[in-house]
């Protein structure tokens, strides 16, 4: 039993959630005052960068001054890291990407640099670029995930699935569930061929379910595989069930191992209307369904969806995804300028 320390007093009524409410403001503070010096370092590179891009411009400045800089600003801040040459150059690149000082203060500014570098070095469309931080600050996105969702296309492919939702769905309800949807979706991680049947993937998909949710996107929670319902004494089971955070409603998802073909989506409709009638509550909205296949028609698909009452949609899968390379900068890699950051490689020698 540990002693109370000498020369302290039992504490008062209400001492102890005051006590609380003070933690949490100077966890707040601790915060806020993080973000802003983030914010201000961001700022700083972006000037440092718009400098040199102004100087080169004007002046007739070369590459070599880069290198220069580099030292004369390490020998002036020698406690400083972030002013290698490969940093610089990332600063000159940083204000190329981003002319308006205000996407820096009040966009790109709430991430960290390594988020930034993540963004510059593998994304060149600004529109896209700035689609991808946006994103990034409102879901907490650490670098690595950042990453990742570039990498695997995650907004480009968000939205694209074949749905009825705009006639079947209010507004703005229906907006959020197509926009809730990919196409394609992406299973490489599964570790699966090409031809492995529905069961297998089901199967998988359940065991590798963190990463599912991860592809299916924000918002998903998963209910159950191969869920029963009975009607009228006769047992079904859904593939996948899961529920919706945002749309507040359940989302029954169906795999189909080959073509798409209009018959699918009866069965599906009749999923709908059973977790409709025994498992959603009152306050819930109306259930939705995707159905999964490994090719699609989209002419197909659309005709199949115009005349189905229910919330429906289609998307293919791909088990094995050969995606096209990135866009790069020709700017050094991340890795190249996180070795220089941690002082491995040499400095060039400045400019004579």
């Amino acid at each position: 039993m540990s002693e109370k320390p000498v020369g302290l007093i039992d504490p008062p009524a209400g001492y102890a959630d005051w006590l609380a409410d003070l933690k949490g403001r100077i966890h707040g503070a601790q915060q806020r005052a993080t973000l802003a010096v983030n914010r201000e370092l961001v700022l700083l590179y972006w000037q440092i960068g718009r400098d040199i891009l102004q100087r080169q411009a004007a002046q007739g400045w070369g590459a070599k001054v880069i290198e220069r800089l580099a030292q004369d600003l390490r020998v002036a801040f020698p406690e400083m890291k972030g002013f290698s040459r490969a940093n610089l150059m990332y600063m000159r690149a940083f204000a190329q990407a981003w002319p308006d000082a205000e996407i820096v203060q009040q966009a790109v500014g709430q991430l960290p640099w390594g988020h930034n570098l993540v963004l510059l070095t593998q994304l060149k469309d600004p529109e896209l670029r700035l689609a991808y931080a946006q994103n990034a600050i409102a879901h907490g996105w650490s670098r690595n995930v950042l990453n990742i969702h570039i990498e695997t296309r995650r907004l480009e492919r968000s939205g694209q699935a074949i749905t009825n939702f705009e006639a079947r769905l209010p507004q703005p309800q229906s907006d959020l569930a197509r926009e809730s949807l990919k196409d394609p979706y992406r299973f490489d991680f599964l570790g699966l061929s090409d031809e492995a049947h529905e069961r297998e993937i089901e199967g998988a998909l359940v065991k590798h379910v963190t990463e599912f949710l991860l592809e299916l996107g924000a918002g998903f929670a998963f209910v159950g595989r191969q869920v029963l319902l009975d009607v009228g004494g006769d047992d079904f089971f859904i593939d996948l069930l899961f529920y919706h955070l945002k749309l507040r409603c359940y989302v029954v998802i169906e795999l189909k191992a080959g073509k798409f073909k209009p018959e699918h989506l009866g069965q599906l409709g009749f999923y709908l209307t059973a977790v409709d009638a025994q498992v959603k509550h009152p306050d819930d909205g109306p259930t939705i369904g995707l159905l999964l296949c490994k090719s699609r028609n989209k002419v197909v698909a659309e005709y199949a969806l115009r005349d189905t009452a229910q919330p429906l949609g289609v998307a293919e899968y791909k088990l094995l995804e050969s995606l096209p390379a990135e866009l790069k900068t020709n700017l050094p890699s991340i890795a190249q300028i996180e070795r220089e950051l941690m002082g491995s490689s040499e400095l060039p020698e400045p400019e004579a």
